[in-house]
């Protein structure tokens, strides 16, 4: 090892710190133990030895650290060494201390840089990766917006979020999007793992958390905390349902989540490509809410079986497909606002049946 190949490892260090934010006295100490790993096992692991890199000029150098004791104490040459040895090494040498006496290994002390290299990029690798978790980890929940950089041809669609490239996979898309290379789009941070690699990092445009976080955007009254969402049930890129509630009794909910000419609602419909948005009042009385959500349609009656989990609701038979929804959906949307099962009936059927 050269004094200029030392000299060049310091500033590499010095240029990922700065770059990557990586601190250069961890990377020295993971260098360090690595090394001394490296040593043990090719010189043996009897004696107590320290690798100790220079922070000044890159230095490799190997140290063995005996115990100073009496000559006639003396045990193990590997792990001790007398009084009368050491002071020859230093003068000040004394009784219990420890002293280091260096090892002259030149032969791997050439080879030392060239394997801090690899380390430091296994390191690197390793750092980066914890980074990234943390960076996205804190971000879970929440909504982030990156660029659209590539879709292959199982259609998982590429986004760079401030130059890191995370997957949307189809089963996370929403059908009513169109999706173009270059185009920005916002996407709702699920869930970050960490893996023996790259962090899992699962982005939706399905999941109702982005619809949530959408509403506490546009909507200030409901980012200060003034109205309350209660429930969320969506079936993405087609319709949704939204329940929110207020303790205010001189807000109007409904219009505040709409806005003045439907402005906020519109830019959260827009964002989801047209998916319809019911705004509904949560009620504490299930039947009321019941009731409620089942809106555009207009309900008779509902009442609660005994099972506690089914709401049995009475509409006009005008009424009916309009309750229901195309293909179920309305009642399949208010069954998952509300968590109970929705069983709808014509109002002149028997309420027993």
């Amino acid at each position: 090892m050269t004094n200029k190949d030392a000299k060049a490892f310091l500033e590499a260090l010095n240029e990922l710190e700065k770059e990557k934010g990586i601190a250069k006295e961890s990377l020295l100490q993971a260098v360090e133990q690595a090394l001394l790993t490296a040593y043990k096992k090719n010189y043996g692991d009897e004696e107590n030895v320290e690798v100790i890199i220079d922070r000044e000029n890159g230095d490799v150098k190997v140290y063995e650290v005996k115990t100073v004791v009496e000559e006639e104490d003396l045990y193990d040459a590997a792990l001790e060494i007398s009084l009368e040895e050491a002071r020859k090494i230093s003068r000040r040498a004394k009784l219990g201390e420890e002293i280091r006496i260096e090892v002259d290994c030149e032969s791997f002390r050439r080879n030392a840089i060239q394997n801090g290299k690899q380390i430091v990029i296994q390191k690197v690798r390793e750092a980066e990766r914890e980074n990234i978790y943390d960076r996205f980890k804190a971000q879970e929940g929440e909504i982030l917006t990156g660029i659209i950089r590539r879709i292959d041809e199982r259609k998982n669609v590429f986004i760079e979020f401030g130059g890191i490239e995370t997957i949307l996979t189809a089963g996370e898309q929403c059908v009513s999007d169109r999706y173009k290379v270059g185009n920005r789009i916002k996407v709702y941070l699920v869930e970050v793992e960490k893996t023996n690699k790259f962090p899992k990092i699962v982005i939706s445009r399905r999941h109702e958390g982005l619809l949530r976080k959408l509403f506490e955007l546009e909507i200030p009254e409901i980012s200060s905390g003034a109205i309350e969402i209660k429930a969320v049930a969506r079936e993405a890129g087609s319709r949704a349902k939204v329940a929110v509630y207020s303790e205010l009794a001189n807000i109007d909910i409904v219009g505040a989540c709409i806005g003045q000419k439907r402005a906020r609602i519109k830019n959260i419909v827009d964002e989801l490509g047209g998916e319809k948005i019911d705004i509904v009042i949560w009620k504490e009385n299930m039947e009321e809410f019941v009731s409620a959500v089942l809106s555009p349609a207009k309900v008779n009656g509902v009442e609660l079986l005994e099972d506690g989990e089914t709401a049995r609701v009475l509409v006009d038979e005008s009424q009916l497909s309009l309750a229901i929804g195309k293909s179920g959906q309305n009642a399949r949307l208010a069954a998952k606002l509300t968590g109970m099962r929705v069983d709808i009936k014509v109002a002149n059927s028997e309420l027993e049946d």
